[in-house]
């Protein structure tokens, strides 16, 4: 299991790195269905306002809850909730980090982290704060 509500100080921080593939984009199209140009059309894309394919923003905001799930708080965590900004876009190739910092513990049970993904220039390409409820001890 993950970290309890009793084992997480605030400034605990977490993260997790991961290169976004093209294939990563077409399964992310395929399982939601949001097969959007901007994606998955290299021709239409280009005519748009980035002039290449771009991820999706909720493939971006996966990583978070990738974060959340396996590292901090871990295993166990129920996400409840995520307030985001996207400010960049992120391209194929891009390799993202994704990091969350506890913020603020609520009635010794929820937990509010800030939440900001990364690219590898150093780039913040997603802003925001989750609230999560811990595993129970």
């Amino acid at each position: 299991m993950g970290k309890t509500i009793k084992e997480i100080k605030i400034g605990d921080t977490a993260e997790f790195t991961k290169t976004i593939s093209e294939t990563d984009v077409y399964l992310y199209a395929g399982i939601t269905g949001d097969l959007n140009p901007a994606h998955i059309n290299e021709v239409e894309a280009g005519k748009g306002s980035f002039k290449t394919r771009i991820a999706h923003g909720m493939l971006t905001a996966g990583l978070v809850s990738a974060v959340l799930g396996m590292k901090l708080p871990g295993p166990g965590t129920i996400y409840m909730g995520q307030e985001m900004k996207f400010t960049k876009p992120v391209y194929i190739g891009d390799t993202i980090t994704a990091k969350v910092e506890a913020i603020e513990i609520i009635k010794e049970k929820i937990l509010k982290l800030k939440t900001t993904c990364t690219n590898q220039k150093g780039e913040i390409v997603l802003d925001g704060v989750a609230t999560v409820l811990p595993p129970r001890e």
